[in-house]
């Protein structure tokens, strides 16, 4: 059975655009059967996105084959990938839900259904919402979204303002951008038409807060009250150096308190705006009392449908503007009596974009445009970083920090951003996407082999601590030149065992040569960036042998 343009449009409530799949694409997927209807609900709709990593064009952004849950959170969303997350959702292999919400059959769907995100595809949805719901919506970002790109990273931040207050968001919490540093970043709140909110942000030394925690907003006579979470470990996971004065913390007393201080003053609803990360927050609404929704991020989860934790819906909206949560509220008597949820795909082929912000973005990227378009190599394989393990941009990245420096191994982040490049050309704008923070600079150092050991040892205890107040930073760290096996369920200081470099075992006792970048002391080597683009242009055409620690449970 065929279905139109317009039958489809209506059919997944987005507005009429250009139409641009693949005839494989057509006759697999977009038949009425396959579509998600949504229904309006109630008189509250809140829009959500998170972790955008400022990515203002459309892009390819490959789930991850492996994300590991532990203890309670073992095999429950959002770690759930692949045919296990299928199941879960009911969703059929080679379908546009596979293709958006997992890795499966990666390159052949990305050619048929194209890229997703893109911010003139955004504000298209959003206002086609606002028409449909006049004066009953919502929209508020939770971070990560100041930072990731080139042109975010020559603008300071000053790019995505602009684009934030074009879409109208209404407020805004944070981490990335805490890593323009104080100065900076209250420079960018300044030229925000809305408020960056964060309950857990105080000065180092008196305790005052240094942002408002929590505003509150009254939609179509619902009062929302607001209030901010920004990521607890900001001074850990990235420089302290940019952010001496401020202290962090989930601050779980302090949220009580504020959940409170806004119950008293007779809202009706209290939504948490959050970059804690998916499992910190389910842990802390179960202790925390008077929460009716969070809206997540930190950990790039897009999930089909809210997690439910006691009486509040915890909600991930995924990342790099793939997806645009609509959560559709009915509420009464103070509390919310039914809801309608849907994580729009945001499927550029699909939309009609918004012309005044496809004009602003033109207007930002332009003035780079002929840098950012830069050709600089190819590459044979699928290039992407996202998963608990090494992704192949990962490998890429050490194999130019290895070559530049000859070293014995190399260090990478485990970042979530950095978006995928399918087999043929790379651009420099692709390289900046997953390279582009404001302490770039890379090193060659020494070190011996027993702090080899105990470095691996705490970055897998802060994946794999089964307390999630713990769990404090990103994926595992990526290498290349030293392979090991890790003990998911083991303890801290015996997870890593069969530790070797380049295929000799470890000598606790022995210095080696190492190279690596982000770090959180000031380094002065070239930035990775150009490493990497350097690199890529020697080689000119990439091939990448992915080489990850062995799992063992």
């Amino acid at each position: 059975m065929s279905v139109t343009r317009r039958e489809f449009m209506q059919a997944i409530g987005l507005a009429a655009g250009s139409f641009a799949l693949t005839p494989a694409a057509l006759a697999k997927n977009l038949k009425p059967a396959n579509l998600s209807r949504f229904e309006p609900k109630g008189n509250l709709t809140i829009l959500h996105t998170t972790d955008s990593h400022a990515q203002l064009v459309p892009i390819y952004y490959r789930e991850p084959d492996t994300n590991i849950g532990v203890g309670r959170n073992k095999g429950k969303p959002p770690h759930l990938t692949g045919t296990a997350l299928l199941n879960y959702y009911g969703f059929k292999r080679g379908s546009l839900d596979a293709y958006s919400f997992t890795c499966d059959e990666y390159l052949p769907l990305a050619k048929e259904f194209g890229k997703m995100g893109g911010f003139a595809y955004i504000a298209s949805l959003i206002k086609n919402i606002r028409s449909e719901r006049p004066g009953k919506v919502l929209y508020i970002d939770t971070g990560d979204t100041l930072q990731g790109s080139a042109t975010s990273m020559w603008t300071r931040g000053e790019d995505m303002v602009r684009v934030m207050n074009k879409l109208g968001c209404e407020a805004i919490t944070g981490h990335w951008e805490f890593t323009y540093g104080e100065k900076r970043l209250l420079e960018l709140i300044g030229m925000m038409n809305f408020p960056f909110i964060a309950q857990n942000v105080h000065e180092a030394t008196w305790g005052d807060p240094i942002f408002k925690p929590y505003v509150i907003k009254t939609v179509n006579g619902v009062s929302i009250a607001i209030i901010g979470q920004a990521f607890p470990y900001t001074p850990i996971a990235n420089p302290r150096r940019l952010i001496p004065d401020w202290s962090f913390g989930i601050q779980e007393e302090n949220m009580q308190n504020v959940v409170d201080e806004v119950r008293s003053k007779k809202v009706d609803i209290v939504v948490v705006a959050s970059h804690n990360g998916f499992d910190v927050d389910k842990k802390m609404v179960s202790r925390v009392k008077g929460i009716d929704v969070i809206m997540g991020g930190h950990t790039h989860d897009g999930l089909p449908r809210p997690v439910k934790v006691g009486n509040t819906l915890v909600i991930g909206s995924g990342c790099y503007g793939k997806f645009l949560s609509r959560l559709d509220l009915k509420v009464k008597g103070k509390r919310i009596v039914d809801y309608s949820y849907k994580l729009i795909p945001v499927m550029s082929n699909m939309i009609k974009p918004d012309r005044e912000m496809e004009e602003l973005i033109g207007e930002i990227r332009n003035p780079y445009k002929d840098k950012l378009n830069e050709v600089v190599g190819s590459t044979d394989d699928v290039l992407y970083r996202r998963g608990n393990l090494d992704g192949t941009f990962d490998e890429l990245i050490c194999d130019a920090l290895v070559d530049h420096y000859d070293t014995d191994f190399a260090f990478s982040p485990g970042f979530r951003w950095g978006r995928t490049v399918l087999p043929g050309p790379v651009t420099a704008d692709d390289v900046y996407s997953q390279t582009a923070l404001t302490y770039p600079n890379t090193y060659k150092n020494s070190i011996r082999g027993k702090v080899v050991k105990d470095i691996l040892e705490d970055i897998t205890d802060n994946l794999f601590n089964l307390d999630p107040y713990k769990q404090q930073g990103g994926d595992i760290v990526r290498t290349k030149g030293l392979d090991f096996k890790i003990k998911v369920n083991g303890k801290m200081g015996g997870r890593i065992q069969d530790l070797k470099v380049r295929g000799e075992a470890i000598d606790f006792n022995r210095e080696y040569t190492f190279t690596g970048w982000a770090s959180v002391s000031v380094q002065k080597g070239p930035p990775v960036y150009d490493i990497v683009l350097d690199y890529i242009k020697k080689k000119k055409t990439i091939k990448v042998k992915l080489d990850r620690p062995e799992l063992l449970f």
